[in-house]
C-alpha cells in the first residue's frame, strides 16, 4: 500500500456543536496519522480557491459563506490508502444516505450541515493540503504504535 496524505476539514457545524474531538478521535483511531492540525479561519480568498470547481454552481456563494462563518479544524492526515479511508470513515455527502457507524451517518442530519471535508482524491488531496499547510506546518515522526497498524 502506498503512503498518501489527504485534508480533513471539520467543518463549522462539527466545531460549533462540539463535535471536533469525536471526530479527530474517530479519524486517529483508523490508524492514520495526524502530521497537520490547526484551528483556524478560512478566508474568502482561501475559500474559493478551495471551492475552485464549483464556481460556476447555484450552491457555490452558499459553500463560501457557510465555510467562513465560523472556524473550521484542518488537519493533514497521513498514511496507507489515507484517501479512501477517511472517506469510508467520513461516509457519503448526504447524512440521510450515509451508513451507520461513518461520521456523516452517525452525526448528521442535513446535507448543509454534513461535519466534515475529506479530499476526493489524490489530485485535491495534493492541492488541498498545500492551500491549508506550509511544508513548515507538517510534521512527520515515528510513532511507536506503527508496527502494531501497518505490517
Amino acid at each position: 500500500m502506498s503512503t498518501e496524505r489527504t485534508l480533513v476539514l471539520v467543518k463549522p457545524d462539527g466545531v460549533q456543536r462540539g463535535l471536533t474531538g469525536e471526530i479527530v478521535g474517530r479519524l486517529e483511531r483508523t490508524g492514520l496519522q495526524i502530521i497537520g492540525m490547526k484551528l483556524m479561519m478560512i478566508s474568502e480568498d482561501l475559500a474559493s480557491r478551495h471551492y475552485a470547481e464549483h464556481t460556476e454552481k447555484p450552491f457555490y456563494r452558499g459553500l463560501v459563506s457557510f465555510i467562513t462563518s465560523s472556524p473550521v479544524v484542518a488537519l493533514a492526515l497521513e498514511g496507507p490508502s489515507a484517501i479512501s479511508t477517511i472517506r469510508k470513515v467520513m461516509g457519503v455527502t448526504d447524512p440521510a444516505d450515509a451508513a451507520p457507524g461513518s461520521i456523516r451517518g452517525d452525526l448528521g442530519i442535513d446535507m448543509g450541515r454534513n461535519l466534515i471535508h475529506g479530499s476526493a482524491n489524490s489530485e485535491d488531496a495534493a492541492r488541498e493540503v498545500t492551500l491549508f499547510f506550509d511544508d513548515s506546518e507538517l510534521i512527520s515522526y515515528d510513532r511507536a504504535t506503527q508496527p502494531w497498524i501497518v505490517e
